[in-house]
């Protein structure tokens, strides 16, 4: 179980906010956050189908054409917007807690509860996104050697030439330095706003000292999500409506462990 932080002078802005927690504390978010998906199926579902659709769209925007290799970034932009566009799971979440019947409704409503914050983070996180396209592009046009726009010209190149082998390292290198900042700042962000109604400085600030104070499970926690996000991306997009809903519903409950009520 969680541990309050004693006997240490606080290293970061909010640090009394935060609990320690443990590598262990860790599975016990997804079950809860499972045992949420199964208590609301219809809304947590519901809300995931929309980000499965929007891969289905964004894939068929590109597929068969030129631009087919920003398929890979555009997908990894799960990842960077996923902290402004998982409110609706948390609104499920907190309403099983409370004992309120969740609805879509209400989890598409839910940005509501705290709307000038909400809407600063997700204009901060597509900022990032914007530049996350940007240097991915740049990286490609540099280093990836000329191909055809189909798929299977793509991996060859990829996995069968070094420039293509370089150029897969430092992709891989520079999307985990984007994710890594955009979960400090954006882990429990979110749920601060819609359960305590802070500002965006103050959402984003106390995010952070919570990440820095628990460095091993916060990186757990990271990579379980990221995982369960390629996971449904892995099934075409449509495992999105699974996976999402089962990330979001775990990250209420990490922030109800880690964050100090």
């Amino acid at each position: 179980m969680p541990t309050l932080m004693r006997g240490q002078p606080p290293r970061w802005l909010y640090a009394d906010r935060i609990n320690h927690v443990e590598l262990a504390d860790v599975q016990p978010w997804f079950e809860k956050g499972f045992k949420d998906l199964a208590a609301a199926p219809v809304a947590s579902i519901g809300y995931g189908l929309l980000f499965a659709v929007t891969g289905l769209v964004i894939a068929s925007l590109v597929w068969d054409t030129a631009a087919l290799y920003l398929l890979a970034p555009l997908s990894c932009g799960f990842l960077l917007l996923g902290p402004a566009v998982t409110v609706g799971f948390q609104a499920i979440s907190r309403d099983l807690e409370q004992g309120r019947k969740p609805s879509l409704f209400r989890a598409l409503d839910a940005w509501r509860t705290d709307a000038p914050a909400v809407l600063g983070l997700a204009a901060l996180l597509l900022a990032v996104f914007l530049v996350w396209i940007r240097m991915a592009m740049l990286l490609f046009a540099l280093m990836f050697p000329p191909t055809g726009p189909n798929l299977g010209s793509l991996l060859a190149a990829t996995f069968n030439t070094s420039g293509g082998t370089q150029f897969l390292i430092l992709f891989i290198l520079l999307g985990a330095f984007f994710a890594g900042v955009v979960f400090m700042g954006g882990a429990f962000a979110l749920q601060l706003m819609l359960d305590k109604q802070v500002g965006l400085s103050e959402a984003v600030l106390t995010s952070v000292a919570a990440v820095a104070a628990n460095p091993g499970p916060m990186a757990l926690l990271a990579a379980l999500l990221a995982g369960l996000t390629f996971a449904g991306m892995a099934f075409f997009y449509v495992g999105l409506a699974v996976t999402l809903p089962l990330a979001g519903h775990a990250a209420w409950h990490a922030y109800r462990a880690v964050i100090k009520r």
